[in-house]
Parts: structure tokens; sequence; C-alpha cells
């Protein structure tokens, strides 16, 4: 039989094949997450006919005959390029801008791990979040992520209470107000009272950590400070002991700075002697933990710290002072949640409290066209799909996550259907082949009639 014969018939598979793959990537041109495969051919044997030979003193070498035997599919190859970008403002449907799969699995204990791009997510009866065939989403310590709706969040008491803005030093008294949580997240109303600026002119040395602004002065001087009477006290009216019996007092310099909390050698003497106050102010709450808050000078900085960063003053201009209490909330239920472009699975709960349930675990591999398809938009790894590297997204070489979005097909419609002709064209060339070697076999059996 003629070699051509053959060497058609096994194009013919190969172009048929080859068919194959472009009929499905065309199939699945809308499906989320797929990854589009492309086919390459290389030549079978060929027959050696004669040898090479080498170059003598009176002949040339010559070069070998062969005579090729046909094509083979050589690979079957997965391209992992990113698809492009479908908005859909679904919470659970998530795309990873970058590298990186999704991990997912179909067993309690997660020893089965099934790799995906496709994030059209959704959550179960029991909060899970889920592909659209059930396998559970992973974190990234290979748990299930899950959505707990009951999930509580317990009331806290304040701890730390700070205050910023602005008194109009022509303001006899100025008041303002701030709302305590107690532990069990009912809230109760502290009157904070400022008094009459008491001016007074004290001896100061050169350095005061308290007052960077005289600490440009080379020699002791005398520098002008006010101070204004600090009163805490309940909604009726009813004062608040601190742990002192004397009066403390708001310490400003002549810049308008808050400079300390001090009480006074003698109580109303502005030209007396200062000293710095840090004290407790214990509030009694009945059938709750009292509210038990630091009073010092770190109330007037940023960060509650005694840094430079002071956030009360005493300037000419309008009063809008204002306290503010920090660490306490009232208990709240979880109410929605949002997923982070880091793969956070961020709870908010009613009392406007945000915390991070679960992360969202992502997998790479050095070489993610070894990965093998399993249908329904999953991968499995293979010993040449690499050793499988674990994290967070927006981490290392992981891409970040994109809420509210899907990855589309990046099957290219255009270079399909080109790769569709030229495998029509090469059947057609081939099958012509075949039917030319038949004719030349019929001549040939035709020499005895």
């Amino acid at each position: 039989m003629m070699r051509s014969m053959f060497s058609g018939v096994s194009s013919l598979r190969s172009h048929q094949l080859r068919m194959d793959v472009i009929g499905n990537n065309i199939a699945n041109v809308n499906t989320v997450g797929y990854k589009a495969s492309n086919v390459t051919f290389a030549e079978t044997y060929s027959q050696t006919l004669a040898g090479a030979s080498s170059s003598g003193t009176s002949r040339g070498g010559t070069n070998p005959m062969q005579v090729g035997l046909g094509t083979n599919v050589s690979s079957i190859s997965v391209n992992h390029t990113k698809g492009s970008i479908q908005r859909t403002d679904i919470a659970t449907d998530l795309m990873v801008d970058g590298s990186g799969f999704f991990m997912v699995t179909n067993d309690a204990n997660a020893q089965n791990k099934f790799y995906t791009r496709a994030g059209n997510f959704a959550m179960d009866e029991l909060g899970f979040l889920v592909t659209t065939d059930g396998y559970k989403v992973l974190d990234i310590n290979f748990k299930p992520i899950q959505v707990n709706m009951s999930d509580t969040k317990k009331a806290t008491a304040t701890q730390n209470l700070t205050f910023n803005g602005n008194i109009n030093f022509n303001d006899k008294d100025y008041t303002t107000t701030v709302d305590l949580y107690d532990s069990l997240g009912d809230i109760h109303t502290l009157n904070i009272k400022f008094g009459d600026n008491l001016v007074g002119t004290v001896a100061k040395t050169p350095v005061d950590p308290f007052d960077p602004k005289i600490n440009e002065i080379p020699t002791p001087t005398a520098a002008k400070y006010s101070y204004r009477e600090m009163q805490f006290s309940n909604t009726d009216g009813s004062p608040i002991v601190l742990t002192t019996t004397d009066p403390i007092y708001a310490k400003f310099n002549e810049n308008g700075e808050i400079v300390d909390v001090v009480t006074l050698a003698t109580a109303g003497d502005p030209n007396g002697l200062d000293s710095s106050f840090s004290g407790l102010l214990t509030k009694n709450v009945p059938g709750a933990s009292n509210i038990v808050l630091d009073i010092d000078r770190s109330m007037f900085f940023a960060n509650a710290d005694t840094n430079d960063v002071r956030i009360f003053t005493q300037y000419s201009q309008e009063s809008d002072a204002k306290g503010v209490q920090l660490g306490g909330i009232s208990a709240g239920t979880i109410d929605t949640f949002n997923i982070s472009s880091k793969g956070e699975i961020i709870g908010i709960y009613t009392n406007g409290e945000r915390k991070i349930l679960q992360i969202i675990g992502l997998v790479d591999f050095d070489n993610p066209a070894g990965l093998m398809k399993l249908g329904g938009n999953l991968f499995q790894g293979t010993p040449n799909s690499g050793t499988p590297k674990y994290g967070a997204p927006a981490t290392g070489s992981f891409g970040a996550v994109t809420p509210g979005a899907l990855e589309m097909s990046n099957v290219d419609l255009a270079a399909q259907f080109t790769d569709m002709i030229t495998t029509q064209r090469g059947f057609q060339a081939n099958s012509r082949v075949i039917t030319t070697s038949d004719e030349i076999l019929q001549e040939l059996v035709n020499l005895k009639r």
C-alpha cells in the first residue's frame, strides 16, 4: 500500500481531533472561568531510503533521503491567560485579578482539593460559600468558608476618653457631653465642664517635655499659662468623684495649646506650682461592671498618646470641643457581610462593628498548564503542575480578589473560527491525498486485466 494513503489517514485523525477541541472551545465561549485549549501537530516516523554520507577526496557528501509517514497530535495545551471581567454586583461573585486559583472541596475534612477560576459562588442554607455544584470554598487554613448569620458581638465597656476641638479663650464656662457604654451595652451620658480661665505667670525652666514651646528658651524665664477646672457629673447633675478630691485643671500655654492635666498647690491660684495629674474616674452602674476611665493628659493627644499631636486647643475662635469615647460598643448581631480585595470575609453587625470572619485561600502552581481538567470548571494537580503554593489574595505573587465580578471565558472567537477554517481545509486536502492514492492504486490493479 502507498505511504501517502497512511499519511493522509493519520492527518485526517489529527485534524478531526483538532476540530473536536475547537468545537469545545466555541461551545464554552460564555462559560465562567473557562480556559481555552490549543492543539499542535508533530510529524510521526520518517522512513530512511538512503543515509547520509561524508565527503571524500573526490566526491562530496550526500544528504539522507527520508519519506515522512504522516502526522499526529503532539499536545493539547490549556491557555491560562486571564479572561475578561464581567460585572455582576453580586456579593458572592468573585474574580481573581492575577495569578491563583480558588480552592474547593467535596468532603468534610477537605482532603480532596480541587481548583477553579470560576468564582460564581453562592451561599447554602448553612451559610457555606459553595460552587454551583455544591463544592465548599476553602479559606487560607483549608477550612470551608461559612458565614454564621446568627453570630453576635458582645457589648464592651468604654475604656478610654479623648477630647478634641477648641474652646474659645473668652468663654466663661464650656460644657460638653459624651456617651459611655457599660459592660451590658447600655449607654450612660457623662457631662464634662471646663470652668473659667485662670491666668497665671510662673517660673519656667528651659526644658519642659510637656510644653515644647518653652524648650527654645535658653534661660529660665516666666511663662504665662491658663487653667480650666474640669468637673465630671451625671446627667442629673450629681458629681463624679475622681481618685483625688483636689480640683484638676486642663493647662494651656500662651499659644493656646494643651500642655497637661494638673492640680494646683493652692486651688484657684494659677500663680503657684502645679503638678501633673493621673488618676481614675469611676462611674457606678447598677447591674453592670463600673465604667472606669483614665484621666490624664493623654486624653488630649492623638491616639491617646503623649506625643506632639495635640487635638485640644484654646484659641479665640468658635468653641467646638467634644468628648469621644473609645473601646465601648453595644451588643449586636451580624446583619450582612462583604468581601474585600484581600479576600477578607467581613461581617457587618447591627451595632456598626466590623469583623474579619475568614480569608479566602488561593493556590498557584509553577506550571498551571500541567493541571488536569475535571469538568465543571475544576482542575486537579498532576506531577507536572508542580508543587502548589498557598496564600491569601493580594499577597506575594497572588492576584487580588474583585468582588461582584466574574472572569469570563478566554476563548477568542476570531482565532477559533480562523483555526476552524484551516482545520477544515487541512482535512479536505488530506482527503484528496487519500482519494488520489486510491486512484493510483486502481491504475496499478488495472495493469493486469
